[in-house]
C-alpha cells in the first residue's frame, strides 16, 4: 500500500491518505477503518432530474464524498474449479464497501445522505479517525506501507482429487483457487478409471501452480496432503516441467517442501508450516511467530496451566500483574465498534510491551488467527505460574477492602459534620 500523505499530530488527531494495490491491502484498510471514523473517497452517484413536461432523465457523477462511517464489509477473494480448467482467466480480488452518512454537501449529494463507498485497488483514500490514530493503527499503517511487502510462501493443500492453491503473505491466507475432481476409488481387476481420474487431477494442479504462483520470488511452496498424494503430485510437478523445459520451475525446486498433514483442507496449514524443514525457510516470519506462538501457548497449556491463560478477564488480570511474557491477540478485538472496548486492548498490547514483553497481533485471515479465535480471540504466555481462583479471589478482597474504606471515610466525615453542628 502507498502512504500517499500523512497528517498525525502528536495528540493523534489528523488524517492520512492511502492507495491500496491489493487485496492484502484492502484487508489492512478494513482493520483500520472503525464506525465514526471519516473517510472520502470518490464516489459514483446516479443523478435524477425531472423536466417541466414531467419527463424523467438520469445519469452518473462522479464526486469525491465524505462520509462518517456506520459500517464496513470485506469479502475475500477466492475461486473454484472442477479440474476442467473453466477458471483460469479468471482473477478474483478482495472488495472492501463502507457504509455512512455524508458528511459534506454539494451540488449532488445532501447533507447527511446514505452513501456506500466502494474502495477499490490503485485509487486514493483520505482517512481520519473519530478518536484519534492509536499505537496499534499506526504500527498496521508503518506494517502495510512497508517496501517489499508481498507474498512469501505458496501452497498447496491436497487429497485424491481436491486441492487448494495458496499464497500467504505477512497478514492473509488467500485461496487463489480451489479444484475439486471426480475420482473414482480403485477396484479389483483394473484402476484405470482412478488412475486416469488422478491424471486429469494433476494436470489441473499444474496448471494452476503455473498460473496463479509466482515460484520465482516465493521463499517456500509446501505441498501438504495426508497419505502420499503430496509425493504424487510433486513428482508430476517437476516431470511435466522437464518434459516442457521449464527452467524457472525446474531452478525452484529447492524451495520445494513436502510435508504431512492430517486432512486435505486449509486449516491444515497451520500443522504445515510448523513442519521443521518449513519453518526453517521461513524463520522470522511474521505468520511464522505467530504460529509457533500459538504452538507455544498450546503446549503450555498441557503441561503447565498455570503459565497459559486466555480469555479478556483474564488475560486482563495477567497483564495487570505484570505476568505476562507473551500476550497472543487477533486483530477482530481491535474492530470492535466500541472505542473503549479498542482502547482496552491496545492499552493491554502497550503494557505487555512497555514491560519487555512479546505481543504478537494475530490476523484473522490467517489459519492460527482463526484458532485464536476459537479461544476468544486472546491467550497469554505467563512469565510466572499463577492461580486464576487464587488472584480473582485476591481481586474480589481487594475491592472488597477499598469498599470497606471508602464507606467507613464517608461515616467518618458525617460523625464530623454531627459534632461540628
Amino acid at each position: 500500500m502507498k502512504l500517499v500523505n500523512r497528517h498525525i499530530e502528536r495528540d493523534g488527531s489528523g488524517y492520512v491518505t492511502l492507495r491500496p494495490e491489493d487485496d492484502e491491502d484492502m484487508w489492512h484498510v478494513y482493520n483500520l477503518i472503525a464506525p465514526g471514523d471519516e473517510v472520502r473517497a470518490l464516489a459514483v452517484r446516479r443523478v435524477q432530474t425531472v423536466s417541466s413536461t414531467g419527463s424523467s432523465d438520469s445519469y452518473r457523477v462522479r464526486v469525491n464524498l465524505s462520509i462518517n462511517v456506520t459500517k464496513t464489509t470485506f469479502s475475500p477473494a477466492a475461486s473454484t474449479s472442477n479440474g476442467t480448467g473453466q477458471e483460469k482467466d479468471r482473477e478474483p480480488t478482495a472488495s472492501l464497501q463502507i457504509s455512512g452518512r455524508v458528511v459534506n454537501e454539494n451540488d449532488y449529494v445532501r447533507l447527511g445522505a446514505f452513501h456506500t463507498l466502494d474502495l477499490e485497488a490503485n485509487r486514493d483514500f483520505r482517512l481520519t479517525k473519530q478518536h484519534g490514530w492509536d499505537s496499534v493503527a499506526l504500527e498496521r499503517i508503518a506494517e502495510s506501507t512497508k517496501e517489499g511487502r508481498g507474498a512469501e510462501v505458496g501452497a498447496i493443500v491436497c487429497g485424491e482429487g481436491t486441492a487448494s492453491i495458496c499464497l500467504l503473505s505477512e497478514h492473509m491466507t488467500v485461496v487463489r483457487q480451489r479444484i475439486e475432481s471426480s475420482v473414482p476409488r480403485k477396484r479389483k481387476g483394473g484402476t484405470s478409471g482412478h488412475d486416469k481420474a488422478m491424471e486429469s487431477f494433476y494436470k489441473s494442479v499444474y496448471d494452476a501452480v503455473l498460473r496463479l504462483l509466482p515460484y520465482q520470488t516465493l521463499k517456500a511452496i509446501v505441498i501438504a496432503s495426508p497419505g502420499f498424494t503430496k509425493d504424487s503430485l510433486y513428482d508430476y510437478i517437476f516431470q511435466q516441467a522437464t518434459l516442457q523445459s521449464n527452467k524457472p520451475l525446474l531452478n525452484s525446486r529447492s524451495k520445494w517442501v513436502k510435508v504431512h498433514a492430517n486432512t486435505p483442507h486449509v486449516h491444515s496449514l497451520v500443522e504445515a508450516l510448523r513442519a521443521p524443514e518449513v519453518a526453517k525457510m521461513l524463520q522470522g516470519a511474521k505468520f511464522a511467530r505467530e504460529g509457533l506462538g500459538l504452538e507455544k501457548f498450546h503446549k503450555m497449556l498441557a503441561t503447565d496451566e498455570l503459565r497459559a491463560w486466555y480469555g479478556p478477564d483474564h488475560v486482563a488480570l495477567a497483564v495487570d500483574r505484570g505476568a505476562v511474557g507473551t500476550l497472543l491477540i487477533s486483530d477482530d478485538l481491535f474492530r470492535s465498534s466500541d472505542p473503549a472496548t479498542r482502547n482496552h486492548y491496545v492499552e493491554m498490547v502497550e503494557a505487555v510491551r512497555a514491560r519487555g514483553g512479546e505481543a504478537l497481533i494475530f490476523s484473522s485471515m490467517h489459519e492460527s488467527g482463526q484458532q485464536l479465535n476459537l479461544l476468544t480471540g486472546i491467550a497469554a504466555i505467563l512469565t510466572y505460574p499463577l492461580d486464576v481462583e487464587v488472584v480473582e479471589m485476591e481481586e474480589r478482597e481487594e475491592k472488597e477492602r477499598l469498599a470497606k474504606e471508602k464507606g467507613g471515610g464517608e461515616d467518618n466525615e458525617g460523625e464530623e459534620q454531627t459534632v461540628k453542628a
